[in-house]
């Protein structure tokens, strides 16, 4: 197992009828600023439960951030906690509104232009407004880490930062907020938990065998209960263990300790960027190909994922390898999510294009052994069409 230091100070409030503990967690002499989406929050009360919650305190709202939230709309709920000297944030959403409140939280008392903490990928951020959140979209386990990922709209740039200074102070978890979902949104998520947690444990052996069996039994509840999420929006088991994996598979804990990948995300970054097609999506899209194609790089876990997670154990190395790549990308269409570029009439131009984004942002050297080059991805790219 490879040295690691493990950090998480989020406090996870979870359970039904969780967000009146607002009143507590937010400090009681706060300025807030709640940050949301769309109009769902609205519909569904629970943006009137968040507000009742926070009782006498000076509250504000900015409403608007986009799926993928984009540098444009935050800097102007930046301008507004500037106007009028707010102190604290409160995320209300999946992690699209997560991600985002983190950008403004770093970029509020940012000394220069805020961009450039995408640029440095966050290391030159040295403080963050305090804040939490409440999630309603189990996907990408943004309530319980320090990273993000903003899109620049103008020049279509799609950009990751980490920081320790934007961990959530606390995120409330309640699955009964997840039942009126769309199906696409929670299909969505199972397949971005599922890929979180690929990215973490189909590397290569390192003797972590704490982190493979946590992951290993993640993607076997994944696959168990996706299905059953779509089936029954309101089974309440389903629905929390399917908001505490989408946490648990991307809190830092899988990963601490062996080398991870996560080049599938930043080649599926691009496709967002140019094609505004949904961040899971891209994902189902480039994990299977990748997987093909980087099969010996990746073959003592590929077999030991064929043999944990799908029970393969018939057939020569490349036969169970072939069949578990089947089976994932079976698995994203039995919910509802295409696997292959010309699903989403996407041809060789895309590719050219995608390549081109890749080497202007210097993705040039991806996965756990930095050996997807240009050329690689290229490949991988063709290989989903």
């Amino acid at each position: 197992m490879q040295n690691f230091e493990f950090y998480n100070p989020t406090k996870i409030v979870f359970g039904t009828e969780t967000i009146s503990r607002l009143a507590e967690l937010v400090p009681s002499d706060a300025r807030v600023l709640i940050l949301y989406g769309g109009s769902s929050a609205q519909k569904n009360g629970t943006l009137d439960e968040v507000k009742s919650a926070l009782g006498a305190r000076t509250v504000r709202e900015f409403a608007g951030i986009e799926p993928n939230p984009t540098y444009e709309t935050l800097m102007r709920a930046v301008e507004q906690i500037r106007s009028e000297k707010l102190d604290f944030l409160l995320a209300v959403g999946g992690g699209s509104v997560i991600d985002g409140t983190k950008f403004v939280a770093a970029a509020v008392n940012f000394n220069g232009d805020p961009w450039e903490i995408l640029l440095t990928h966050g290391q030159n951020v040295e403080g963050a407004l305090p804040f939490g959140s409440v999630l309603t979209l189990p996907a990408t386990g943004s309530e319980m880490n320090c990273g993000a990922v903003i899109t620049r709209s103008e020049t279509q740039t799609k950009l990751a930062f980490l920081s320790p200074h934007v961990f959530p102070r606390f995120s409330v978890l309640d699955p009964s907020k997840t039942y009126t979902l769309p199906r696409r949104q929670i299909a969505n998520g199972v397949v971005d938990a599922f890929v979180h947690t690929v990215e973490q444990y189909l590397t290569y052996p390192v003797g972590g065998m704490v982190q493979d069996r946590f992951a290993e039994g993640l993607l076997q509840t994944l696959i168990e209960i996706g299905p059953k999420a779509l089936e029954t929006p309101e089974d309440a088991d389903v629905r929390a263990n399917l908001m505490w994996v989408a946490t648990m598979a991307l809190n830092g804990l899988i990963g601490a300790g062996v080398p991870q990948d996560w080049a599938t995300h930043m080649i599926g970054h691009e496709l967002t960027a140019a094609h505004g097609i949904d961040h899971a999506r891209t994902l189902a899209i480039v994990l299977p190909s990748l997987l093909n194609v980087q099969r010996e790089q990746k073959r003592d876990k590929l077999l030991q994922y064929a043999a944990r997670v799908w029970q393969i154990d018939s057939g020569t190395e490349d036969q169970r390898i072939d069949e578990a790549i089947r089976r994932t990308a079976q698995f994203f269409e039995s919910l509802g999510v295409k696997t292959r570029l010309a699903d989403y009439e996407l041809g060789a131009e895309a590719i050219d294009n995608i390549v081109a984004q890749l080497e202007i942002h210097g993705m040039t050297a991806l996965g756990e052994r930095k050996d997807i080059t240009l050329a690689v991805s290229r490949t991988i790219l063709e290989g989903a069409r």
